[in-house]
């Protein structure tokens, strides 16, 4: 019994370590991949493309914003910091402005269309950045 309950405490004991020695750069990528999940949803499950789910896409968005609003560069990374932030500005204008219009209007293949083009070369630039900006690695 007690091997059993090591084994399920331990892992979750690592886990928990593994997140409070996480970096802020390393929370916001995970927050800019949980924004980004829920635009894919939004647009590829129909049953998803309610008020909740849009509520949600943009208040994921918001979040990832308000994040980096509250953060500063690390020393010497400034200039990867400002390129991160043009990159998310960006990226939020796009979702905002073509991405979640196009989904409204029924045309979720338009939408992918961009999200899986120009959009997901935005994301991987800006969660590459978040990487280099992290002060932990």
């Amino acid at each position: 019994m007690k091997k059993n309950l090591l084994s399920a405490v331990i892992p979750a004991l690592l886990l928990t370590a593994s997140t409070v020695e996480a970096g802020e750069f390393t929370e916001l990528f995970y927050k800019i991949v949980e924004a980004r999940d829920s635009l894919i949803t939004f647009a590829k499950d129909k049953d998803k493309q309610g008020r909740s789910q849009q509520k949600l896409v943009k208040d994921t968005a918001n979040t990832v914003s308000t994040t980096i609003a509250n953060m500063n560069p690390p020393a010497g990374k400034e200039a990867e910091f400002e390129e991160m932030l043009k990159i998310w500005a960006d990226f939020k204008h796009t979702r905002e402005e073509e991405l979640v219009p196009l989904i409204l209007a029924g045309k979720e293949k338009d939408a992918l269309s961009i999200a899986m083009g120009l959009q997901k070369q935005r994301l991987s630039k800006v969660l590459t950045l978040c990487d280099t900006l992290d002060q932990h690695k």
